[in-house]
């Protein structure tokens, strides 16, 4: 395994300054965002796509720093309603792919999109129960008439250019559980359609990670580093759900926090061995969105817990079996 980071929690350094300061901290490969709700600080596919030279500079500043890079990422909503919003997100989806083609990244990060409750609708409706009945409708309609065909398409796009897609589980999507994911795959078909498995959106859900782990296998493309805290005493009078801003840090029932900090050591060595149990040997991208920290020290901190839990070399034979 590798320790990384996913670098738009940095979007306004300069991308060479930001690498000579990864580097210092030990990060061994970098995502990046190249579209999207993430941005494109760093990888900006419209211009690169077009400019070989251009993109040959970036492979090569990144592989002088003696860096891999784990994932490109554009998180997007493909499914949005809106016509004119919906176009623009499949086309950073498109984009990506193509973009990591060119790099020689072979895993592409993205959401599965959530349509609107009905062909006429121009917001996405997450819909998080089944009853009344429209619910339970509007969730069939989402799956079988928008979701899997518009993947379907999307995954023979992303195999003909070798590329796979880790589908981050994240609600206000439609895919956002463990089953969900396993569904999609069975849907579209397709071995190069998986998970970018962030546990910061499934502990709040009341799931255990690393049951999560076991059950998707080598679903599991990628990974990001980031925590959870959830408020015992917003919790128990108001329950999990809850659409208050995430800078309302001592109203919500739940904040994001740097690894460590929702979660104790025991919790992330489980995760991290669980991890090399099914297989998964690639990076733990440290994701920063810890409102009571800066950057910098959320990051130093989330770096320096998880250089001692990575398991990095490989497995030897096992000489107390024999």
């Amino acid at each position: 395994m590798k320790l990384g980071v996913f670098a738009v929690v940095f979007r306004d350094t300069p991308f060479e300054k930001l690498l000579d300061y990864l580097v210092a901290h030990g990060i061994q490969a970098v995502e990046i965002g190249c579209g999207g709700y993430v941005g494109d600080h760093h990888c900006k596919p419209v211009e690169l796509l077009n400019d070989p030279a251009a993109t040959q500079r970036l492979k090569e500043v990144i592989e002088s720093h003696h860096l891999t890079i784990s994932a490109l990422s554009a998180h997007a909503n493909p499914l949005h309603p809106d016509p004119e919003i919906g176009e623009a997100h499949r086309t950073y989806i498109k984009n990506g792919i193509l973009m990591a083609e060119k790099l020689g990244v072979d895993t592409f990060v993205t959401f599965s999109g959530c349509p609107g409750g009905g062909p006429h609708d121009r917001t996405p409706n997450w819909v998080t129960c089944p009853w009344p009945p429209d619910f339970s409708q509007t969730v069939r309609w989402q799956w079988d008439e928008v979701l899997i065909p518009y993947w379907k398409d999307t995954m023979r796009f992303a195999e003909d250019h070798g590329v796979r897609v880790a589908i981050e589980m994240h609600p206000g999507f439609c895919v956002y559980a463990v089953e969900h994911v396993l569904a999609l795959r069975d849907a579209v078909g397709s071995n190069f359609l998986g998970t970018n498995f962030d546990p910061s959106h499934l502990f709040w859900q009341g799931v255990d990670p690393v049951y999560a782990i076991r059950a998707l296998g080598d679903a599991i493309f990628h990974f990001h580093a980031k925590d959870t805290v959830i408020d015992p005493v917003n919790t128990n009078v108001n329950g999990v759900l809850d659409t208050k801003r995430y800078d309302q840090y001592a109203n919500r029932s739940w904040i994001f926090r740097t690894v460590g900090y929702g979660h104790g050591e025991e919790v992330w060595r489980a995760m991290v061995s669980n991890l090399r149990l099914v297989g998964y040997d690639g990076a733990l991208s440290i994701e920063h969105e810890d409102g009571l920290m800066s950057k910098a020290e959320g990051f130093e901190k989330a770096a320096s817990f998880l250089k001692h839990i990575l398991i990095e070399q490989e497995a030897g034979r096992a000489f107390w079996a024999d």
